[in-house]
C-alpha cells in the first residue's frame, strides 16, 4: 500500500514537471528581457539570478528594478511591489479553499512561495483537492528557467535588439490560452466569464480615473467583482472540492 502511494506521488510529480515545461520556456523568454533591465540597473548575473530565485514575479521584479533605477527608497519599493503583486493574495485564498484540510501545513507554505498566474492556472484546473506534489513538479522546472533566463539576459546586456527580446513574451500569451481554453470548452459559464473578463479589462483600461490605476490594482478589482458575481449567480455545491 505504501509503495502504491509512493508510486502515485511520483507520477503526480512527473505530471507537474511535464506541464511545467512550456511554462518554464515562457518564463525563460520573458526573464531574458528582465535580465537586460537588471544589467542596466547595475546588477551582476549572480545578483539578478538570485533575485529571480527568491522572487518569481515578473511585474514585481520589473517594478522593483525600475524603482531602483529611479533611486527610490526601500519603503517605496516595498509598497509598490506589494500593490503590483497583490493579486497573488487572491490566488492564495482560492488555492487554500481547494487544499485538503487534513494535509500538513508546511505544504501551504511551500506552495505559497511560487504562486504565479501560470502555476496557479494549471494547478487550480485539476479536479479534486490540490496535490502539492503536482505544483512542486511544475516549480522544479519553472523556477530554474526563470532564474537562468534572468542571468543570461544580464550577461547579454543590450546585444540583442529590444524588439526581438519583447517578441519572446508571445509564448507566455499562448500559455495563458492553453490554461483557460479546456475548462471554458467544458462549461459555458466559464467561457462567458472569460469573455466578460476580457471585455471588462479592456473597458477599465480606457475609462477615465480607473485607467490611471496600476495593472495589478485593476486586476484585483475585476477579480473580486467578477468572481463574487459568479459565486452569487452560479454557486457550486459545497461538497465539490
Amino acid at each position: 500500500m505504501q509503495q502504491e502511494k509512493l508510486r502515485d506521488s511520483r507520477q503526480v510529480f512527473l505530471e507537474g514537471m511535464k506541464d511545467g515545461i512550456p511554462i518554464g520556456l515562457g518564463y525563460f523568454a520573458v526573464s531574458f528581457s528582465l535580465g537586460i533591465l537588471a544589467k542596466n540597473v547595475g546588477l551582476s548575473p549572480f545578483q539578478a539570478a538570485l533575485m529571480s530565485l527568491l522572487n518569481n514575479a515578473s511585474a514585481g521584479e520589473y517594478m522593483g528594478l525600475t524603482m531602483m533605477a529611479a533611486g527610490a527608497s526601500y519603503m517605496e519599493m516595498t509598497l509598490a511591489t506589494l500593490i503590483t503583486n497583490a493579486r497573488y493574495l487572491l490566488m492564495s485564498c482560492a488555492m487554500s479553499q481547494r487544499m485538503d484540510p487534513e494535509g500538513p501545513f508546511y505544504h501551504r507554505l511551500f506552495m505559497a512561495f511560487d504562486i504565479t498566474d501560470e502555476l496557479f492556472g494549471i494547478t487550480i484546473a485539476r479536479p479534486g483537492y490540490l496535490c502539492p506534489r503536482y505544483m512542486y513538479g511544475a516549480m522544479v522546472v519553472s523556477i530554474p528557467c526563470w532564474a537562468l533566463g534572468t542571468a543570461l539576459g544580464t550577461l547579454a546586456g543590450s546585444l540583442l535588439p529590444l524588439r526581438l527580446v519583447s517578441a519572446f513574451s508571445v509564448a507566455l500569451y499562448g500559455m495563458f490560452i492553453a490554461i483557460f481554453i479546456p475548462p471554458a470548452r467544458k462549461e459555458k459559464v466559464i467561457a462567458g466569464l472569460v469573455a466578460l473578463s476580457f471585455a471588462a479589462s479592456f473597458a477599465l483600461s480606457r475609462l477615465p480615473v480607473v485607467s490611471d490605476l496600476s495593472d495589478g490594482t485593476r486586476t484585483i478589482i475585476l477579480t473580486v467583482a467578477i468572481s463574487a458575481g459568479a459565486a452569487a449567480l452560479f454557486p457550486r455545491k459545497e461538497d465539490t472540492p
